[in-house]
């Protein structure tokens, strides 16, 4: 399991090490030069590894030295001096000085009449005076207890009489020191009663003196137990605390807390709580069991040790930890911290003895109290080592006794999963929760112990535990290494269980090294860069570095780097570390600014990094940068402008000028010049001349402005020479020239496509001042780079083209209103023919989109399904229901638009107006009106078995104003269809058929009317009126344009690197845009996948860096003789890059620099620019826009750019294009030169609005994609019953690969994911297989819509494993939320009232999760954990592990007391049913979850396979033209 060991010392803190067992000898000739009985060191195998401090977070690894130089020498492993005194005692006594000896011999005798335990009690005194002192043979360090020395020399001690005195009269039970902090007492303190002082603390070899009073601790601490007593008794006699209520009108009478022990904090009604059995009658009391031979390793002929800080150590097994009430109970919960005396009892074992029987152990009773617990880390196998530590000796614990084993399980638990976690987190730093769950629940536990599956809710009850050690381990690195803490994991675990962070207490923070490296799991390489490419970065982070880390020093001081409140924060510095010797306090140079090691406070680097990751979509929107001056006066200087030659044309009041002179410098019409702005300290502007006459305003010009890339979405990742072309201009006065300028258009060049990879100068041109360069246009709004218009001026307006003002003129055109072919008139109206606008014509019986409030039903529409009433619910079975205050539910539909009306065109006209013209500026249409299924009275379920596409003809009409059409769309009559209607349907978008008609009056369906169907087909009735035979035409045109065209159309050949299991190639294959001929994908079940659904691809399991540095280098094939693709061969590139090499990064500096230099996305834009692809497409997370201040995504369209490609940026809504799913997606696309750049895909489906915040906010600047369907959209919201009402029902954990369907499609949706083909076989319809604790919450869960964990009962339920939970306590008044009607407690933990967490107050085993009334006040209360998909609704994102207490929590089927399926997944991503996933659940589970959905990839293939038609066509028609001349000419 590894090698990762800590030692976590609690209490004392010291790291226990064990001696590797070195001979030392002892001269025969010591002790006041008189020859004594010989105690020899025998040299002993090490009968532990020694655990070596390796830097790697202060784990103690086998085989090492102690870094700090102190190797602690502990008494040969061990050895027990008791022993080894009593054997030579007689031996001793005639070596010593006289007067010691007489003294000695006195109090002999009177100790022989004492009892064996209180001997030893006398003579540890003895030994422990001054009198044995010199060359004696026990030196008085010896037998000091770890940590505690005298109070300095000479100070007080007693002499060994009065030691001898105090023995006699003090019994040592009466007198030990009550424990108020981690300090041990020494042996002698047991006894002094006089002594006012505290021994001081030994840490890291310095010795630290503090006078305390222990005689006022001891009186304060009997003071508050019998307090604690006072209240216990009150409690039981049923006495009513008094407490505030503040939610209750009447009074109610207050509910008490259940009864606690005041010692262990168990409530005393627990049936789980159990008493200390007894010791048996041989069990020897703690000083006397260590004086037993059985424990020594000496026998009375072997040389003595020399010295020894260390305590000796033994080993205990079948023990027992318990109160002193004999509670039974764990050491774990921070009773020994807070003073609590616990015992233990068990069979006592030499160091040496590996066998936890208890054959050769001596029985031993209430050791202790217990002053530690530490543990020392693993020794070299699975388990730890967990010891106590008393006053007397060190304790390994070995096996517990049959009673005390299910406590001590929990304690194992947790450690050995803490070495889980931080392994886990050690090599994936970017996993989620659920990703640990993940590997929590499929790690199987060390034989041995007494569990046998990790849980979700072993997790949370130790999550305060495994968020220490990880904070240790944090600690422990390097000061520039991410912290495991702030990872996106972590901080779900730590406000999912309501983490206390920086609790360490400083003795422990002293027990932990600096680590050494861990060997990482390999992940990608180092990434493969084109020089291009790398040339940018470096360029680019050369600068910034030095910018951010000034912008560093500028936050620093004035950001709060602490929260000050956490323990972390209030230690003082160490002096140590490398950031303290770097301050100017303790000599260093004071440039870091990095706080001390020990005080990185945990609370504000988790804050930092949440802050990090948030997307706030409402920030209001900023209008783009102009550059304009808005026309201003300026005043003129004749003398700096004069004209030269003569007007080259006169228009009115202007005379147009071909040329000028300024300050001595000639100026063209289309030169470019520098504009100086009002504000001198603004840069200058650039513009081009278009044009310059002399009128009454003075002389003037027209700009053409440049955008600097500065202003674009680039920011200031652009290079600092480029400009962009912008439809913006405007009229100047000639006086604001301050001089010429150059700017060249840098065209790609006719080889472009061949020279990716190639080694490139980065500098487009020289940097003289004067010279800049330009290449593409840029739109502000949309974010979009594009090759710059071709528009050519004509002769007549050569003296004045502005391509700004032809562009804007144009754009202006199309957005008007305009009426065509007029037919009659007549009623006071003119009718037309056809109208049109932005560019799209609509003609007498056209399909048209309207807004849903463009016109209303005769037929009122059902009232939406609004939910029930809340009815009264009982608080003491439901006692979270009260936090259900919100009527929003995610995941619900109540809130989605209705889509659009559609309607047909019956007529075309506007009123005439009173000078008998018609107001051709007010344009209105009579409208037909189609109903769809939902609007009839058989309200939604008619439109849930229904085609999503299905209309009802109705004679109901009506007439709108021609603004409200949203779009065109072709709705024929089924029956006159030439093909199926599922051919129809799925042969181009906006496409609608009826096959009856609808009466609202009489609540019918009908045949329709002759003139509403389409004429021309056999045997059909001939459509009469207007709107005849327009259904037809349609769509015979769109077949005739679009079948020539497709026959032609050869598939992209597509490269799809990270391409997971096949989303995004499904979606291109199923758009008919593509042919994935290689894919790269270097997780092998994902690769797997790949293969089993695309046969004829070439699929690489293996680094992408590698690949490319091949191909780079002319290799043809790889490794496994896979045929590598060439230059030239690779069309359509497309992919989503992983982000875990920046994700962790706050800003950018010289460390984090290397890390995004190697991050997968600078791979993936290194195959851009080597491949040159025509299309490239980079998908990913939402953020991707966002993270790190949107550095991420500027350099990403920087790289593409400057490699010449057109490209642009947006964020889509997969569910508004065909799944029940909420799941936003950033998507940067971009066409080579001469191709045509996709716009986004408009949306398909309404869906809810909270969930369609598509805008990015970059640099302040609000930008949106091109998408005009905001408000509605053409099909209803696909829902979760759409997807998966017809699959079979299954139990948790169903593990059928294979089962039948068991019955027909039920909805559109259904019919679609089946496929047309008939499919049997439904694979993979299984889901996780829960703990027997989630399974009964789960089941508990109400059927109800948006039932979450707030609609858990607080009951006993018997679990399917044959354990019972426990019912939740409410044990505090929570000061937020007040008490329930009744008057019953809320707070579950002493938080709740504003003070500290307690340990003790933490519950398990509960039905509802005791973590999430804890932190639930601040995270929304956990709202939609344990939470149950609503039949109409939509799933939340779907997410690579469905956890019911995970990120995305609502995973609960609508019906079934289940985890949703992989197929159910699936579908809600929009995979067909035929898709083939591999491995195993987790597997297949992490597959669909990390997929594009097909239905989004469809609808943006569709958008790139429309531009690659347009190129077709333009390609197709230039070369027609001149054949068309040359046939014209040959005529002639």
């Amino acid at each position: 399991m590894g090698t990762w060991h800590r030692c976590c010392r609690h209490r004392t803190g010291a790291p226990k090490t064990v001696s590797t067992g070195a001979t030392r000898t002892r001269s025969e000739q010591d002790l006041m030069g008189k020859k004594t009985a010989r105690w020899r060191w025998r040299k002993q195998p090490p009968l532990l590894p020694p655990l070596r401090w390796s830097p790697h977070r202060g784990h103690a690894r086998p085989g090492g030295a102690d870094p700090t130089g102190r190797a602690k020498v502990m008494a040969t492993a061990g050895a027990t001096w008791f022993s080894v005194f009593f054997s030579n005692v007689l031996k001793v006594n005639n070596s010593l000085p006289l007067n010691t000896k007489r003294e000695y011999d006195d109090s002999w005798r009177d100790c022989e009449q004492r009892s064996p335990q209180e001997r030893s009690w006398g003579l540890l005194a003895l030994l422990r005076d001054d009198g044995v002192q010199g060359e004696g043979c026990c030196h008085p360090r010896w037998f000091q207890p770890r940590g505690l020395l005298q109070e300095g020399k000479g100070s007080g001690s007693p002499s060994l009489k009065q030691s001898f005195v105090i023995f006699l009269t003090e019994s040592p039970a009466s007198s030990r020191v009550t424990r108020s902090s981690g300090r041990q007492p020494t042996i002698l303190s047991m006894f002094s009663k006089g002594s006012n002082k505290r021994k001081s603390e030994e840490v890291n070899g310095e010795v630290k003196q503090e006078a305390m009073n222990v005689e006022k601790e001891e009186e304060e601490l009997e003071e508050k137990e019998q307090d604690e007593k006072r209240i216990k008794i009150e409690t039981k006699e049923g006495l009513e605390i008094k407490d505030e209520i503040t939610q209750v009108k009447t009074t109610t009478p207050a509910k008490t807390t259940p009864p606690k022990c005041v010692d262990c904090r168990q409530y005393l009604d627990d049936p789980d709580l159990k008493f200390f059995q007894g010791d048996p009658d041989d069990a020897l009391e703690e000083p006397e069991m260590l004086t037993d031979e059985r424990l020594s390793l000496f026998d009375a002929n072997e040389d003595g040790f020399e010295s020894y800080e260390d305590l000796p150590q033994h080993k205990v097994t079948s023990f027992s930890v318990y109160d002193k009430r004999g509670h039974l109970c764990p050491f774990d919960t921070g009773l020994i911290e807070r003073n609590i005396e616990l015992y233990f009892s068990g069979a006592v074992k030499p160091i040496y003895d590996d066998n936890p029987c208890l054959d050769g152990g001596v029985r031993a009773k209430k050791l202790g109290p217990i002053n530690a617990w530490w543990i020392t880390g693993f020794d070299g196998g699975e388990k730890a080592l967990i010891g106590f530590t008393t006053a007397f000796a060190d304790y390994i614990l070995m096996e517990p006794s049959e009673e005390y084993a299910p406590i001590f399980a929990l304690m194992q638990e947790k450690i050995y999963m803490s070495k889980i976690v931080v392994e886990f987190l050690q090599n994936n730093r970017d996993v989620s929760y659920e990703d640990l769950l993940n590997k929590i629940e499929t790690t199987v536990p060390p034989a041995g112990l007494n569990f046998n599956r990790f849980t979700e809710d072993s997790l949370l009850r130790h999550a305060q535990f495994v968020v220490e050690q990880v904070e240790s381990y944090d600690e422990a690195g390097d000061s520039d290494e991410p912290p495991v803490l702030i990872t996106p994991c972590m901080r779900d675990l730590i406000k999912l269980a309501g983490v206390t962070l920086g609790k360490r207490r400083a003795v422990r923070r002293q027990a932990i090294r600096h680590p050494t490296k861990i060997d990482k799991d390999k992940g990608p390489t180092k990434a493969t860069t084109t020089k291009l490419v790398y040339l940018i970065f470096d360029t680019f982070f050369s600068e910034q570095i030095e910018k951010d880390e000034k912008e560093d020093d500028k936050e620093n001081a004035m950001k709060r780097r602490r929260c000050g409140v956490c323990e972390v924060c209030q230690q003082p510095e160490c002096g140590k570390c490398k950031a303290c010797q770097n301050m100017v306090k303790f000599g260093g140079s004071g440039r870091s600014k990095q706080a001390c090691l020990q005080r990185r406070c945990p609370n504000l680097a988790v804050r930092e990094a949440d802050e990090d990751e948030e997307v706030d979509d409402n920030i209001p929107e900023m209008p783009s940068p102009k550059k304009m001056l808005q026309g201003r006066k300026k005043k003129q200087n004749k003398s700096r402008i004069s004209w030269v030659g003569e007007p080259i044309k006169s228009d009115g009041k202007k005379d147009y000028y071909q040329r000028v002179c300024i300050d001595s410098e000639t100026l063209e019409v289309g030169d470019c010049v520098s504009v100086s702005p009002d504000d001198p300290t603004k840069p200058l502007y650039l513009a081009r001349v278009t044009a310059m006459w002399e009128d009454s305003s003075g002389q003037m010009f027209h700009a053409h402005w440049f955008c600097p890339g500065s202003d674009t979405v680039l920011g200031a990742t652009s290079d600092p020479l480029e400009l962009f072309l912008v439809d913006e201009c405007e009229d100047m006065q000639l006086s604001y020239i301050h001089g010429k300028v150059k700017v060249i258009y840098k065209a790609p060049s006719e080889n472009w496509s061949m020279e990716g990879g190639l080694d490139m100068e980065i500098k487009m041109v020289e940097d003289d001042g004067r010279t800049y360069f330009y290449q593409m246009w840029y739109d502000q709004e949309y974010a979009r780079f594009e090759s710059p218009p071709k528009t050519q001026p004509t002769e007549d307006n050569k003296y004045k083209f502005c391509m700004s003002c032809t562009r804007l003129d144009e754009v202006r055109h199309k957005e008007i209103p305009k009426v065509a072919e007029p037919l009659e008139e007549g009623d006071g109206k003119m009718f037309y023919a056809m109208a049109t606008k932005n560019g799209v014509q609509y003609r007498v019986g056209d399909g048209v989109y309207l807004l849903p409030e463009a016109f209303s039903f005769s037929m009122k529409p059902a009232s939406p399904a609004k939910r029930p009433k809340k009815e009264a619910v009982d608080e003491e079975l439901h006692p979270e229901h009260y936090r259900k205050y919100s009527e929003y539910i995610k995941g619900s539909n109540l809130d989605a638009p209705d889509p659009y009306r559609v309607g047909r065109i019956k007529e075309i006209f506007c009123n005439i107006r009173s000078n008998g013209k018609p107001n051709e500026a007010d344009i209105k249409l009579r409208i037909c009106k189609f109903y769809r299924p939902e609007n009839t009275h058989k309200s939604m379920k008619a439109s849930y078995h229904a085609d999503i596409n299905l209309l009802y003809w109705s004679d109901e009409e009506t007439t709108v104003d021609f603004r409200a059409v949203q779009g065109r769309c072709t709705v024929v009559y089924g029956e006159d269809l030439t093909e199926s209607i599922q051919d129809y349907s799925a042969g181009g978008l906006d496409r609608f058929y009826f096959l009856e008609a609808y009466n609202a009056k009489t609540k019918s369906f009908e045949d329709p009317p002759n003139h509403a169907r389409s004429s021309g087909n056999k045997g059909k009735g001939k459509g009469k009126g207007k709107g005849k035979g327009k259904g037809k035409s349609s769509v015979s045109c769109e077949q005739s344009e679009q079948e020539p065209a497709e026959l032609k159309l050869p598939k992209l050949r597509t490269l799809d690197v990270f391409s997971g299991c096949g989303g995004l190639s499904e979606g291109f294959h199923q758009a008919g845009v593509s042919e994935t001929l290689w894919a790269i994908e270097m997780w092998e079940p994902a690769a797997q996948a790949f293969r089993l659904n695309n046969p004829g691809t070439t699929v690489f399991t293996e680094d992408c860096n590698v690949l490319l540095k091949l191909v780079m280098s002319g290799e043809k094939t790889n490794s496994l003789g896979q045929k590598l693709p060439q230059k030239g061969d690779v069309e359509m590139l497309c992919g989503g890059p992983p982000c875990q090499g920046f994700s962790g990064m706050n800003r950018f500096n010289s460390r984090t620099y290397s890390k995004f230099k190697n991050s997968l996305v600078v791979s993936f834009l290194s195959y851009c620019d080597y491949y040159r692809p025509r299309f490239f497409l980079l998908e990913n997370v939402r953020n991707f826009v966002s993270f790190k201040r949107s550095m991420v995504l500027k350099l990403t369209l920087r790289c593409l750019v400057r490699m010449g490609y057109q490209c642009t940026f947006g964020v889509l809504q997969a569910g508004q294009y065909g799944v029940a799913q909420t799941r936003r997606r950033a998507i940067v696309l971009a066409a080579a030169p001469g191709e045509k750049l996709p716009m986004f895909p408009e949306p398909l489906h309404v869906f809810a609005p909270r969930a369609c915040q598509l805008s990015v906010v970059v640099d302040d600047k609000k930008f949106v994609s091109n998408i005009t369907r905001t408000y509605s959209g053409p099909f209803r919201t696909i829902t979760v019953r759409d997807t998966m009402s017809d699959l079979p029902e299954i139990r948790n954990g169903a593990s059928a690969l294979e089962i039948s369907y068991n019955g027909e499609p039920q909805s559109w949706f259904q019919r679609q994911i089946r496929g047309s083909q008939y499919q049997p076989i439904l694979r993979d319809h299984i889901c996780k297989d829960m703990s027997a604790l989630v399974a009964a919450r789960m089941r508990h869960i109400p059927l109800a819509p948006g039932s979450d964990w707030r609609d858990l009962p607080n009951i006993e339920v018997r679990l399917s494993d044959g354990t019972t939970t426990r019912k939740l306590r409410y044990t505090h008044h929570e000061k937020k939320n007040g008490r329930s009607s009744s008057g019953a407690l809320r707070g579950v933990c002493s938080c709740a009232e504003g003070k500290p967490c307690d340990p003790a107050d933490r519950q398990f085993n509960t039905l509802i999760p005791w973590c999430l009334p804890h932190t639930g006040n601040r995270h929304n209360h956990w709202a939609g954990l344990y939470g149950r998909l609503e039949w109409d609704g939509f799933f939340s994102t779907t997410v690579t592990n469905p956890e019911p207490m995970g990120k995305q929590g609502r995973v609960l089927h609508p019906e079934q007391h289940r985890v949703v399926s992989v197929r159910e997944c699936a579908r809600s991503q929009g995979f067909p049913d035929t898709y083939r996933l591999f491995g195993n659940i987790l597997d297949k589970h992490r597959q669909v979850g990390n997929a594009v959905p097909p239905p989004l990839a469809k609808a943006i293939g569709l958008e790139i396979k429309s531009c690659v038609l347009a190129k077709l066509r333009e390609d197709t028609a230039e070369i027609s033209a001149p054949e068309k001349m040359e046939t014209t000419e040959t005529a002639d």
